[in-house]
């Protein structure tokens, strides 16, 4: 079978669906990325979804560029790179017709994504059910299950609480105490002590309000300058495991599981007829 031919649309370019992605694309298969028009990743450096900012954006080895429309992507993919395009909608389907559709979105619900985009349909986390919104699910949850293939049924649902790393899970994350524009002082890669200032939020009378770590360690994750946030809005996330530089700037071990379970997912499909 010639890969080149068999076109996957992922929906989201966060830094979960960039795993997927870059496994894919280095597997032969062109790779067309939807995404939002202001995307949120805060773990910009592992993210695809920052070449809708800039134009292209390099994870490890690997260069994705946003495109313009369907003809500049086909372009940007025959040289063997993935594409972004900002189509959180999917107006592309409309074009085309994938080989298969993964949503890397996260968003803990379903934003649209059913069976009839693509003869191939797979979702990554809670708010799917295989079988019925999609043809598998894969979970997303750390633990035994993570990267579980499910052809009948849903993921684990979406606790609220933020995966446990050296003891530490809701401190690690930071969220904006008010709504404004972030200012960063610390970015990814810096480390940083508890109670630091990494970042202030600029109020719309002009006001900046403070914000903190609430543990020491490195700042893994920060959105861009200039991001508009609500309060309560996730805009950090800090590893408290100081060994850990060289993994700001990496593809998580959790990203690389799934993308592992996206593969042999579309595999199983394809040896099933589907």
């Amino acid at each position: 079978m010639d890969r080149k031919k068999q076109l996957i649309i992922v929906r989201g370019g966060g830094d979960i669906a960039t795993g997927t992605i870059y496994k894919l694309s280095r597997c032969g298969y062109p790779v067309l990325i939807l995404e939002s028009e202001r995307p949120s990743s805060i773990r910009r450096k592992v993210a695809f979804s920052e070449a809708v900012y800039d134009g292209k954006a390099q994870v490890e080895d690997m260069t994705c560029f946003c495109a313009d429309g369907w003809l500049e992507a086909e372009k940007i993919m025959a040289l063997g790179y993935p594409a972004i395009l900002r189509d959180p909608e999917c107006r592309i389907l409309k074009e085309v017709t994938p080989w298969a559709l993964v949503d890397g979105i996260l968003a803990k619900r379903n934003l649209g994504t059913n069976r009839r985009m693509a003869p191939k349909t797979i979702a990554l986390g809670p708010g799917f059910t295989a079988g019925v919104d999609v043809d598998l699910v894969v979970e997303t949850m750390r633990g035994h299950d993570l990267g579980r293939i499910l052809e009948k049924g849903s993921a684990q649902p979406n606790t609220g609480v933020p995966g446990k790393i050296a003891g530490y899970d809701r401190a690690r994350v930071v969220y904006a105490p008010a709504v404004g524009r972030l200012h960063v002082i610390c970015d990814i890669g810096d480390r940083v002590e508890q109670g630091q200032f990494i970042a202030e939020i600029i109020a719309d009378n002009g006001e900046r309000i403070p914000v903190t770590a609430a543990i020491p360690g490195l700042i893994r994750g920060m959105l861009r300058e200039d991001f508009p946030v609500e309060e309560g809005f996730k805009m950090s996330d800090i590893d408290p495991r100081e060994t850990e530089y060289e993994n700001c700037f990496r593809i998580s071990d959790k990203a690389r599981c799934i993308a592992g379970a996206v593969l042999e997912g579309l595999l199983y499909l394809e040896q099933a007829g589907t």
